[in-house]
């Protein structure tokens, strides 16, 4: 009788325990499935933020990732990695198509959204191609599926199979897609310069600048300059392009007894390349950089729009922090 009443309470310890394995068996699982990908967030980040130009827009994507790779069936993903890609491009492709639409109400010029990558140049990738903003720009010109094969391909060195694979295309359709976009990039792309010069071109557009030497600043520009402000409607920013030296130097001038008297300003890295935040009295302040080659400085990008300053400064946090980046 014991020996029943024994097996019978051994039986519902059991059924009790069964329940608390099964919960501790998922537990295990999901935090394999949050380690797995942590470890690929950057990559990832780093092809949603070349084909969005946006951190917020690339951040949404990875969310979405995020719970999809919790809700799949992750026993049946031979490579986690690939997996996850395809689905960050993918999503990432719904994104940008629909990113048109909504940019058409932007309030003036529209800019990618700056990151700090002092401690990650190249955010995530195998190589640093697609990082600059002028050159993210340009991939605005390129159709979601145009970007997301030479994001793949020149960014991270994806095999033009699995880019097949991602995309929904052949090998063949996918080395033409990447061929076709290197053209159009190389067709209107400056052949750029190297870091080191940037930052002197840079910081002697700021000199001429700040004095409002119109002659030092028709010298430092290319023939086909343009100077570009992305304040989504904050008061003073630029509406319009601006394009030639006598115009540009012109614009650039009329700032200096405002603008730039005893403004402090601060040394950053914006998308690999130098910048400088400039204090404001009426913003928060403002990012400026440049696109230089051996020709001069082709562009003058100032960041007002409040929302990406902000999203600057919180990625220069991100950058400082133990385990930062962007």
């Amino acid at each position: 009788m014991h020996n029943e009443a024994d097996a019978a309470k051994a039986r519902v310890t059991t059924m009790r325990a069964e329940p608390l394995r099964e919960a501790g068996r998922e537990a295990d699982a999901l935090d394999h499935a949050a380690a797995v990908y942590v470890e690929l967030r950057p990559r990832l980040f780093g092809i949603a933020y070349r084909m969005l130009g946006s951190v917020a827009e690339a951040e949404d994507v990875l969310q979405e990732a995020w719970l999809r790779w919790q809700n799949t069936d992750r026993a049946a993903i031979a490579n986690p990695a690939a997996f996850l890609a395809t689905v960050t491009t993918r999503l990432a492709i719904n994104v940008a198509t629909s990113a048109r639409a909504r940019r058409e109400s932007y309030i003036g010029p529209w800019l990618p959204e700056p990151i700090d990558t002092s401690l990650d140049p190249t955010v995530g990738a195998e190589r640093g191609e697609a990082l600059e903003l002028a050159f993210l720009l340009l991939l605005e010109r390129l159709t979601p599926t145009e970007r997301a094969a030479y994001v793949l391909r020149e960014a991270f060195v994806h095999p033009y199979a699995q880019i097949a694979d991602i995309l929904q295309l052949t090998p063949a359709n996918a080395r033409q897609l990447v061929s076709r976009a290197r053209k159009r990039l190389t067709a209107a792309r400056r052949e750029p310069v190297d870091k080191g010069e940037h930052r002197r071109l840079l910081g002697t557009f700021l000199t001429a600048a700040q004095t409002g030497d119109i002659a030092a600043l028709e010298d430092l520009f290319a023939a086909d300059v343009v100077s570009t402000t992305d304040g989504d409607g904050a008061p003073g920013a630029a509406r319009f392009p601006l394009a030639g030296v006598a115009r540009v130097s012109r614009f650039v001038a009329a700032f200096a007894p405002r603008y730039w008297p005893g403004a402090r300003f601060t040394w950053a890295e914006a998308n690999g390349r130098a910048a400088v935040l400039v204090p404001g009295n009426r913003t928060d302040s403002t990012l400026v950089t440049i696109e230089g080659s051996p020709e001069g400085i082709h562009q003058v990008l100032w960041i007002v729009a409040p929302a990406k300053l902000r999203g600057f400064e919180r990625s220069r946090s991100r950058a400082g922090s133990p385990g930062g980046g962007a």
